[in-house]
């Protein structure tokens, strides 16, 4: 099911900001003004290197962290401050996250029958056993696994199943959104192919939007119809993934695509990594703004380091 430009965004985040104080005289600005909106049937690929406030936005985002400043609207509800029952239970069972660790986000003392159908139990979605066991089998096929895998302990499983575990505990929920932290980065590269797969067939099926934080951009490039690149918790660059990958402006946004290996040796040979190193560039992220440059492509920087960006490219 293709991604509706037409309708109302399902998330819509504004200048959001994420603080942790350390002590009495610092604190850490893990995310400082970041704005992007997800639309029905869409997949935001997030991405830049470890500590640039990639998985701190999405525990924001579905409060398991409580903001800072800004605001987070999912369908059409504010949940960025204190919410009511109602607008508790929209987040809690139309928004579910996919954790990084397939291991570390398991129970290691119940079975995966009890850990998938946890959400069912918690908010009262079905009317007998029978009618939970059917619903979580459904499930276990939908994600490629078998139903005798029900009475089974997370550690019997390898990553990818796990994995796959971590999916259908997410879907269980019939969720409108979906979190994926990271959630290929501990699997083989087969493995990876296979749940990335897997993740595209039932957004084909269901219409759930994803939310794909990530680190490997050509990942990023097969599965995401739009791109934000963060960088020391700041939103530096976001447009369609063509934009992105064609015309990056952004010095940073360069040098993670100049990073990227090619499959052709005759090119990876000559290939030659761009570095960018933010202290010594001249940028200072608190000058710039988010600024459209056409489409859907906006750039952080001020008028005079856009348009000379735009001659570099």
């Amino acid at each position: 099911m293709p991604a509706n430009y037409n309708a109302e965004p399902i998330l819509k985040v504004e200048h959001m900001k994420q603080y942790f104080k350390m002590n009495s005289s610092y604190t850490v600005k893990a995310v400082d003004d970041v704005s992007f909106e997800i639309y029905p049937g869409e997949t935001y690929g997030l991405v830049g290197e470890s500590g640039s406030g990639k998985t701190t936005i999405g525990r924001g985002i579905i409060r398991l962290y409580d903001p800072t400043g800004g605001k987070i609207t999912f369908k059409g509800a504010d949940i960025s401050g204190k919410m009511d029952t109602d607008t508790r239970k929209l987040l809690r069972t139309k928004m579910q996250m996919i954790f990084q660790d397939p291991m570390a986000s398991l129970n290691p003392r119940k079975k995966i029958g009890d850990i998938i159908g946890e959400g069912l139990d918690i908010h009262h979605l079905y009317n007998n056993k029978e009618e939970r066991k059917a619903h979580i089998d459904s499930i276990l096929a939908k994600v490629g696994l078998a139903a005798e895998h029900y009475d089974r302990y997370p550690y019997q499983f390898s990553g990818g199943q796990r994995q796959r575990v971590g999916i259908a505990r997410a879907l269980i929920m019939n969720p409108e959104l979906i979190i994926a932290d990271e959630c290929i980065s501990a699997l083989d590269v087969s493995i990876q192919a296979q749940v990335v797969n897997l993740m595209k067939d039932i957004q084909e099926e269901t219409g759930t939007a994803y939310l794909f934080i990530a680190h490997d951009l050509s990942m990023v490039k097969y599965i995401s119809d739009r791109i934000g690149v963060l960088h020391l918790g700041r939103m530096l660059e976001t447009g369609t993934t063509e934009e992105i990958f064609a015309r990056p402006l952004h010095p940073y946004t360069r040098s993670l695509l100049s990073a990227i290996p090619s499959p052709n040796p005759r090119v990876e040979k000559s290939r030659v990594a761009t570095e960018y190193d933010y202290a010594s560039s001249g940028i200072d992220y608190d000058l710039g703004t988010l600024t459209l440059i056409e489409g859907t492509h906006y750039v952080h920087g001020t008028p005079e380091e856009i348009e000379r960006w735009k001659h570099e490219v």
